[in-house]
């Protein structure tokens, strides 16, 4: 066999420049390129890594929807429907509720506006103490005895019943003989929840943005925000019944859109609907959430999927009242297919008991809208139920403006009669939820052991088990002095989780490692010179990970409320998603003969802190954490009317749309268990730093803020002897130092 010898005249050269072979650096082959660190690169089974999470979401939903598939199976006859009927209105009381004691309306009458054939009453009244609704009511001329009344809720229309759209029906319904009742939702209107002067707008957005703002609080106190468009209708009722001209017996309900959606509820709700047309709803249904995603946060209720509720209970729950559906063929934001399986369903109720014909679904050809078609049978379908005689044919109508149906002197609630918002009332709640909180701190032994229990279930954590640990490479880059392992570990369920191992090229056989956490993903301080090599070069071994849902993995499958909405509907949080996908990888480095299973930290940045919390709560294989730009609390988001987490800003959105508002930050309910005040004590005695501390504004904290919410984790380092292993920091802090600092 020929032998391959290196030319003299090369090693002559070698010599002369005093080089070894080992110091010769490998370099990049010209013709690859630029470094690519996505790890799902070229790799067909994850190709769209952006729908892993809502996959995830949606398949667990799945599993709970096919369970309730099995319980319908079983309903044979009226007598089964009846008792599931009883248990389904328990289920939707313990969701939506508690609600408030009912307290006098105060009902005032601002004007009246009279037209040929009928007036128009401008409302307003409370619902709550303190929580002005405003509404019009339109009352035909020439009423003998009694009449039917209808209470029209409206979809998100930021002029909300005074639209076009909404006005055409309602004259219409009115010319039939019925009166109607029309409010504003909250967030819309004269009800505008954060209304500012100075722009005559939201200072938050539009309608659909200001529901999803302050349902995010609510969610956080664990209440939907729901609750409230359903109280504001129950008590319009309440008002429609003190009418001596109203009859009771004949009181309908109609919306479309959001408006369809809050329908949906009251009928199911309000034992006196006896007539009910909801009109392309929201409402979170199984098809819904695999089509066209989770809406707005007043379409759900925590836990609901999760406890066998969905949109076909609100039908059937009602069951053998009169209920039209209608629904459009095209619709941009609902599933057609939806709706149909809902109708087809809800009618074996209906058929058990006995009244098939008092269900009915309705369709025409359309994008997201009332057509003609669907307006006419809205009216029929009214006109039948109520006994009314003549043709359901829609008439033309005259359109007032909306300075004509403004109820207040300012045109707003808030600049009228000032009064309470739902950030009030929701305050309130939260405010004894914390005095709870802090009650229980003064038997910390007792409270910590709760809170590992309660964040778990809370946030929908699922402890890793027969972890999969044995990652799957998908290449490799070698850099001066190191080089990067691109891995995946399997997650929970059908995802992985990508991250990025550098490794430095040493003699040292046992490493420190370093999960390194960063909001927008895993190689955004993984270039030459960047924090992490700096980290590499310093001897530690950085796993710089992708948790579901971020980097690689963010979505970009639906809206980008949808994830954390979808999570509260089973009673998880994309917090406890991602924190044990940290477990997971935390193990992991534990397994590798290069890394000391008691040398594990981890870096957590900004919104990146919030799991990497929990992680160390929960896992005690993170030895030490370094959380920097924190959120301070969950506790400062709900006691402060705004905050800024979870808000994306809009390009080119305006006033009207300045914002995308998500929940992938949140935990449904977290303040009934515990906060992240909490959890950092639980973490105890384990070295933890806490720099650049960020209040709901994602403003540095306070000292005060600081003081108030660090005392808990503050007392109990030390009163455990380990009180220098906690450190609070302000400012620019030099990472390197804290980290060496951790691993001492």
């Amino acid at each position: 066999m020929k032998k391959h010898l290196i030319p003299f005249t090369v090693i002559l050269f070698l010599l002369f420049a005093e080089i070894t072979y080992a110091q010769l650096k490998i370099v990049q082959n010209p013709a690859e390129g630029e470094e690519n660190l996505n790890v799902l690169h070229e790799w067909i089974r994850w190709n769209n890594p952006g729908s892993l999470l809502i996959n995830l979401l949606i398949k667990e939903a799945d599993n709970h929807y096919s369970l309730r598939d099995k319980e319908i199976a079983r309903l044979k006859d009226g007598d089964d429907w009846r008792m599931r009927q009883e248990q389904v209105k328990i289920k939707l009381n313990e969701l939506a509720g508690p609600f408030p004691a009912k307290t006098p309306l105060n009902p005032k009458v601002t004007g009246v506006i009279r037209k040929k054939g009928y007036r128009i009453e401008k409302i307003i009244y409370e619902s709550m103490p303190e929580f002005y609704v405003t509404g019009c009511l339109f009352v035909p001329d020439g009423i003998k005895g009694k009449a039917p009344a209808i209470l029209n809720v409206i979809g998100h229309n930021q002029e909300s019943f005074r639209a076009e759209l909404y006005q055409t029906v309602i004259h219409n319904l009115v010319k039939k003989g019925i009166i109607v009742f029309a409010i504003d939702p909250p967030g819309q209107g004269e009800h505008v929840q954060y209304h500012d002067p100075s722009i005559n707008f939201s200072s938050v957005g539009y309608s659909v943005i200001e529901h999803c703002y302050f349902g995010n609080q609510c969610f956080l106190t664990g209440s939907s925000a729901a609750r409230y468009f359903i109280q504001d209708g129950i008590r319009a009722i309440d008002y429609l019944l003190t009418l001596k001209y109203v009859d009771p017996e004949r009181i309908g309900v109609t919306g479309f859109s959001g408006g369809g959606t809050i329908s949906s509820y009251l009928a199911a709700f309000d034992d006196r609907i006896k007539v009910s047309v909801p009109c392309s709803w929201a409402t979170a249904s199984r098809r819904q959430l695999e089509t066209k995603g989770a809406q707005d946060a007043e379409t759900e209720f925590i836990r609901a999927v999760a406890e066998g509720i969905t949109l076909e209970d609100l039908l059937e729950v009602r069951a053998p009242k009169p209920t039209m559906l209608t629904f459009v063929s095209r619709d941009e934001y609902l599933s057609l297919q939806g709706a149909r399986e809902a109708f087809g369903e809800a009618l074996k109720a209906y058929e058990a008991l006995g009244a098939k014909d008092n269900l009915e679904l309705v369709e025409d050809d359309s994008k997201h809208w009332m057509t003609p078609k669907i307006r006419t049978a809205i009216y029929g379908f009214f006109m039948k139920h109520f006994n009314l005689k003549g043709s359901p044919e829609e008439e033309p109508v005259e359109i007032l403006s909306s300075g004509e149906l403004t109820v207040t002197p300012t045109g707003q609630i808030s600049t009228s009669y000032g009064g309470r918002m739902i950030f009030d009332i929701n305050k309130d709640e939260a405010e004894k939820l914390i005095e709870n909180l802090k009650t229980a701190r003064k038997d910390p032994t007792s409270h910590l052991k709760s809170v590992q229990v309660k964040a778990k279930e809370i946030s929908g954590f699922i402890q890793p088990a027969d972890l999969d640990i044995d990652p799957f490479i998908n290449g490799r880059y070698q850099r001066d002095g190191y080089y990067i392992e691109k891995l995946a570990l399997r997650g929970e369920g059908d995802y992985i989780i990508p991250f990025l191992l550098f490794i430095p090229h040493d003699d040292k056989g046992s490493h420190n490692g370093i999960i390194y956490l960063h909001p927008d993903g895993k190689d955004s301080d993984s270039k030459p010179g960047g924090k992490i090599e700096q980290l590499v070069k310093k001897g530690y071994i950085v796993a710089a990970v992708d948790p579901l849902g971020t980097g690689e993995t963010k979505n970009t499958a639906t809206r980008d409320l949808a994830p954390g909405y979808t999570a509260l509907l089973l009673g998880r949080s994309i917090v406890g998603i991602q924190a044990a996908d940290i477990c997971r990888i935390a193990h992991y480095l534990g397994t590798r003969d290069d890394i000391d299973p008691s040398g594990i930290g981890a870096l957590g940045i900004n919104e990146m802190c919030l799991p990497l919390i929990h992680a160390a709560a929960f896992d005690k294989t993170i030895k030490n954490v370094i959380l920097s730009g924190s959120l301070i609390s969950y506790s400062s988001v709900v006691l402060n009317r705004f905050y800024r987490i979870g808000l994306t800003e809009r390009e080119g959105g305006g006033t009207q749309h300045p914002y995308e508002v998500g929940f992938s930050w949140g935990i449904a309910g977290v303040l009934k268990g515990y906060d992240l005040p909490d959890l950092i004590a639980c973490i105890s005695p384990r070295k933890v730093v806490l720099t650049d501390l960020k209040n709901q504004m994602l403003e540095p904290a306070s000292d005060e803020l600081i003081k108030e919410e660090m005392e808990f984790p503050l007392s109990l380092y030390n009163s455990s002897g380990a009180g220098e292993n906690l450190r609070i920091l302000s400012g620019n802090q030099d990472m390197m130092s804290l980290i060496s600092w951790c691993f001492n």
